[in-house]
């Protein structure tokens, strides 16, 4: 059947990527707080975000009185920002996650603008559904963690790149200077600052390498120093150190060591121990199936010598089809030449960031999240340009129809796990029992655990210092212990009196109270 030539102009394409985005929102937001804070990672940026937003620790904020943050701030300034604007005065699970959620549709929303540029409507449309498919890129979403900040800011500065990489390939680097877009390198420039901000020197490093190999890779090389400009280099550096160089002058060395020595070099020089190279085939293929099975081969298809020739004739015999599908007198149109081009990259830094990781020591699976745009842009131009001509217009409905699939199972299935993980888990029903026996100015601490703090500190919201030792040595006040080392260390504290016993799903504690008698609320 012969397509209509004006087919394209029956849905505007503003309104066809609104659509998504509004998909993609009702995704991250949508009972974003339902669940407790019970993962030791969430928590721990939560109780970061506290010290902010609720004591003014913009800085140096400290977890339990002591424990400088180990990650750069980015993601929880925009948390506290958002609060302060919104007038908020104290973080819940809600506006802990909402940073992530806003930068996952933002992000979402980039993607698909990039896509109508060098892939049409159709792309565009298709990337956005793939990220609403995919179970990692939701679930991180709204989760109150730095990953999202950094693949938002990582993902922009490669489409920054992009927008500012000249036409043409064999011209040099003065030439290069002259035609190409400056303000795109100081965008890139800004983002790459930025996601040294949401993680550390990774934020840049990926791209960066990314970069460097696909100006290689396209025999680029000499206008690598068009990118050598002065303005965007000093303003990049000013930015990215910004955080780095207040700790320095302001003494703070404990969080220079964290987040540059265990963070970044213990990581990947054997500081922090080993893990099997191989950690990361099972969450490649598997993190957000049946499309996380897709994108290798993809990715593979769009570096491969073999298939070069084939996209070479793609981009001779569909040109046509190409233009007709993107936006018509559109400076960010680039035609299928430019396509091949920006998907090459995205494939090399979908395996640059695959690689880089599978290096480090304790490694996470959500390390992976950063290559999820530039995966779905893949996706997207492997079905709309490899796909026989023929099959195409069905394995475009193929496509769209299974990650609507996914979406909605996303919609009902992610939610009610963030619920279940912590029914049985939580620390918020013990911690509003203990706020009820212990006054905000009370002395309180903490004994006998084993297990990461930050989602008790979280719902104390307070500091209570870690006791070490006897237990009959502790000072005077409340001590909130495991009900299991309470059973074996009593004995040795007989002046401790018991003023609470919880039992909450899985959380079995007591509070112990020495010295003069506390009122109980």
């Amino acid at each position: 059947m012969q397509r209509r030539p004006n087919s394209r102009h029956l849905i505007p394409p503003a309104a066809a990527i609104a659509a998504v985005a509004i998909v993609i929102a009702v995704l991250m937001f949508q009972r974003i707080g339902a669940g407790d804070v019970c993962s030791g990672d969430e928590a721990v940026e939560g109780v970061f975000v506290q010290q902010m937003v609720e004591h003014g620790q913009l800085l140096f904020p400290v977890e339990n009185g002591s424990i400088p943050m180990y990650k750069p701030p980015l993601f929880h300034w925009t948390a506290a920002a958002i609060d302060y604007l919104a007038g908020i005065r104290r973080v819940t699970a809600a506006n802990l996650r909402f940073p992530s959620a806003l930068y996952a549709t933002a992000g979402a929303i980039l993607t698909m603008l990039f896509a109508y540029g060098i892939l049409g409507l159709e792309g565009a449309i298709l990337a956005g559904l793939a990220l609403a498919g995919s179970y990692q890129y939701i679930v991180l979403g709204r989760f109150g963690r730095v990953d999202m900040t950094l693949c938002f800011f990582e993902t922009l500065s490669l489409f920054a790149f992009l927008i500012w990489l000249p036409r043409d390939a064999t011209v040099s680097a003065a030439r290069a200077r002259v035609e190409s877009n400056v303000g795109a390198l100081y965008v890139m420039a800004l983002a790459m600052a930025l996601g040294v901000l949401a993680k550390g020197p990774v934020g840049a490093i990926l791209p960066g390498i990314s970069i460097l190999i696909f100006m290689i890779v396209e025999r680029r090389g000499r206008q690598i120093f068009a990118m050598l400009d002065p303005g965007a280099i000093i303003l990049g550096a000013a930015l990215a150190s910004s955080w780095y160089l207040a700790c320095y002058v302001g003494g703070r060395s404990g969080f220079l060591d964290r987040q540059l020595g265990d963070e970044n070099l213990g990581r990947f020089f054997g500081a922090l121990g080993a893990m099997s190279p191989l950690y990361y085939v099972k969450p490649i293929l598997l993190n957000s199936a049946p499309l996380s099975l897709l994108v290798p081969i993809a990715a593979i298809t769009a570096l491969s010598v073999r298939f070069r020739r084939i996209l070479t004739e793609f981009v001779a015999r569909f040109s046509s089809r190409v233009s007709e599908v993107a936006p018509e007198n559109s400076s960010t149109s680039f035609g299928p030449a430019r396509a091949l081009s920006s998907v090459r990259l995205f494939a090399i830094f979908y395996f640059v960031t695959v690689v880089f990781f599978s290096l480090a020591a304790y490694k996470r699976r959500s390390y992976l999240l950063p290559v999820w745009p530039a995966s779905a842009l893949i996706l997207a131009w492997w079905i709309l340009t490899l796909v026989p001509l023929g099959w195409r217009r069905r394995a475009i409905y193929i496509f769209g129809a299974l990650c609507l699939a996914l979406a909605i199972f996303n919609f009902i299935y992610i939610p009610a796990k963030e619920v279940a993980a912590c029914r049985d888990d939580s620390f918020r029903p013990v911690a509003e029992e203990i706020a009820r026996v212990v006054g905000p100015d009370e002395p309180l601490y903490v004994y006998g655990f084993k297990e990461e703090l930050a989602p008790l500190l979280f719902y104390l919201d307070r500091d209570a210092p870690v006791l070490k030792g006897r237990l009959g040595d502790a000072p005077p006040g409340y001590i909130i212990l495991p009900a299991s080392v309470w059973k074996q260390r009593a004995h040795e504290a007989l002046d401790l009196e018991p003023v609470l016993t919880s039992d909450h799903g899985q959380r079995h504690l007591v509070v112990l109270k020495r010295g003069k008698s506390y009122a109980v609320r």
